[in-house]
């Protein structure tokens, strides 16, 4: 048997997750079988819902779509330092794949740590259906969808509205990538999700059962159309769109303190006039309706048709602390002080009508002016996104858009940040979507995207649109020195053998798998796939020493230690692990501490064990292999 632990090639496995919750829970209910139903029933008492009949949204294929979410991946995500910007410092990254099996990847690393969704998903108007999501191994269908596996690439999916499965197909992609994005999310963060009409109702119950009906925020309305539209047959100018949010709590707007001062000198400090007619009928609130007077003139101000703000007890004591503002006549209102100095809040409540006077022309013209042409059509405009990011997030905060498209949500953290001067961080996700250069809409972008020697497609555009707004961003605020790079990750197949014996000749087999590492893998592949397994933010630091002649990687100061060299002899071992013991020592870091090795490099099982035992005497316990 290993000395050492083998580490698998496959990413956090959310049932295994879920189990062990709900064990810490419920002890009672499991064996050593598994799960005692019967008695996870009596535990739950009534909660139980029986038979088919219940309030939700169901669908054909609904339970598949969850099996897929809760199914792992077996994929990596594979460093590119030379499509990125600024890729030692910066905290940013662009993740090229499919986002369900990203999202999936990011489980350990970013578990909570997400402070802000955003996302504009298609909005499923009888056109291209992108993630048809038609094989239960889903990173072999985008392999394949993006030519890297096979001959038989797969062709992009029409779901036209004429067809049976119309909302199937749009409910089938969009939940499994909801769910799993919800284990991303902080205990404090918001969820924002563009839709139309169309899906708008089976959205909205697919994000109540997710992240559950009472974490419903508001559905903002956005007047995305300036002109009318009067190409429409039914007579009606559908001139709208939606941003459904869920969550705790967003922001809200900024007060307006230019309104206050202190023209009459009151030492309270600064204060603004406030109304005191109150919002009752007598029939409802008869303590609030009664005739006002200001004692030192003895005027009667009579009682308004819904009465006053405040019973009379509250009142006098108003009066006695000299904050009502009393008229010169009986045919004025009396008002009352409000103190700047009293207000609990600097924000006010942020109105569900969104975007005035920001249309979706005004997206187009972000990307006109970045490009010189007419590169992407309809994208969100930066001012738009720019409103709801400082709603969600706030300096520090990490803001995840896995339908990154154009790039509008990366292009308005960086111009947030710059503005207000603050360091958000952005995950963006986006599928390397062929650009058609027959088509009309998509000539230009991919014409565009043959000039800079790039392959035609999405993502690529995506990552030139944030390079180029960050330049512009950078030219319009000089002074501003945050981060205006991003890291650049492409998702594949994982860098560890997945064991698959043939049982016709296993003796080969063997033979076949004494490496477990894919050929033609860099020790960078395995290093962040290193992180993702471990569960560590892939921005961390990633330092390197030479020890007793080999190459040892330290990542996160000090929370994993990797020596990935072919070889270790049994002379080495000593001296390699006082090494990395003394390196670990000088980092002291903050969590416990694992070292991984390559299985192949050591001559025999007792070598392993030698290295193991010597790191345990030193105090690291966790060693693993590949």
């Amino acid at each position: 048997m290993d000395a050492l632990k083998k580490e698998n090639g496959e990413s956090l496995n959310i049932v295994d997750e879920n189990i062990d919750a709900l064990k810490a829970i419920l002890p009672d209910a499991f064996t050593e079988d598994g799960i005692d139903f019967d008695v996870l029933r009596q535990l739950l008492g009534d909660k139980i819902a029986d038979g088919e009949e219940k309030y939700g949204l169901t669908w054909h294929g609904k339970k598949k779509a969850r099996q897929i979410a809760l199914a792992p991946s077996s994929g990596t995500l594979r460093p590119s330092p030379e499509e990125s910007t600024n890729w030692s410092n910066t905290q940013n990254l662009f993740i090229e794949g499919d986002n369900l099996e990203v999202l999936k990847l990011l489980q350990r690393s970013y578990a909570n740590a997400v402070k802000m969704i955003y996302i504009d998903p298609p909005y499923n108007t009888g056109g291209d259906l992108i993630y048809p999501d038609k094989f239960q191994d889903n990173l072999d269908t985008y392999l394949r969808y993006t030519g890297q596996k096979g001959e038989d690439s797969l062709a992009i999916t029409s779901n036209p509205e004429a067809s049976g499965r119309f909302h199937t197909n749009w409910l089938n992609m969009i939940y499994p990538r909801i769910c799993v994005s919800r284990n991303l999310l902080s205990s404090d963060g918001v969820i924002f999700v563009s839709i139309d009409d169309g899906e708008l109702q089976n959205l909205r119950m697919i994000m109540d059962e997710v992240f559950g009906e009472e974490n419903f925020i508001a559905c903002f309305v956005w007047k995305s159309r300036q002109n009318k539209d009067n190409r429409t047959t039914t007579g009606a100018s559908i001139d709208h769109e939606y941003v459904l949010c869920y969550g705790n709590h967003i922001r809200g707007d900024k007060r307006d303190y230019s309104q206050y001062a202190n023209p009459d000198g009151d030492p309270r400090g600064d204060w603004v006039s406030a109304n005191m007619v109150g919002i009752a009928t007598a029939d409802r609130r008869p303590n609030l309706h009664y005739d006002l007077v200001n004692p030192a003139t003895d005027i009667n101000y009579g009682c308004p048709t819904m009465g006053w703000r405040y019973d009379r007890n509250t009142m006098g004591r108003l009066i006695e602390e000299d904050r009502i503002l009393w008229p010169t006549d009986d045919s004025g209102r009396p008002r009352r002080k409000a103190f700047l100095s009293e207000l609990d809040s600097e924000f006010t409540g942020f109105s569900t009508i969104i975007g005035k006077d920001i249309y979706t022309r005004h997206g187009t013209a972000n990307i006109d002016e970045l490009f010189d042409a007419r590169i992407f059509t309809f994208p969100k405009p930066v001012e738009l996104l720019t409103s709801l990011i400082e709603q969600g997030s706030g300096d520090g905060d990490i803001v995840l858009d896995f339908f990154a498209g154009s790039g509008s949500t990366a292009h308005s953290v960086l111009k947030c940040n710059a503005t207000n001067n603050e360091h958000r961080r952005f995950i963006m996700v986006q599928l390397p979507e062929p650009l058609d250069q027959t088509n009309r809409d998509q000539k230009t972008a991919s014409d565009f995207c043959a000039t800079l020697g790039k392959p035609r497609n999405i993502a690529e555009l995506s990552k030139e649109r944030i390079r180029r707004a960050a330049t512009k961003i950078k030219e319009g605020n000089p002074d501003f020195d945050g981060d205006l790079g991003f890291k650049v990750f492409k998702l594949d197949s994982s860098n560890i053998r997945a064991w698959n014996p043939d049982a016709s000749d296993l003796e080969q087999t063997l033979l076949d798998h004494a490496e477990h590492l894919v050929e033609g893998r860099s020790e960078q592949d395995v290093l962040y796939e290193l992180l993702l397994k471990r569960g560590v933010d892939l921005t961390v630091p990633i330092e390197e020493k030479e020890i007793a002649g080999k190459t040892v990687y330290s990542i996160g100061y000090g929370v994993l230690f990797a020596c990935l060299d072919e070889t270790i002899d049994k002379a080495e071992i000593e001296a390699l692990a006082k090494g990395i013991t003394d390196w670990h020592n000088e980092l002291e870091p903050a969590a416990d501490t694992q070292v991984v090795f390559r299985d192949s490099a050591f001559a025999d099982d007792i070598a392993k064990t030698n290295m193991t035992a010597i790191l345990e005497q030193n105090g690291i316990a966790h060693v693993r292999s590949l």
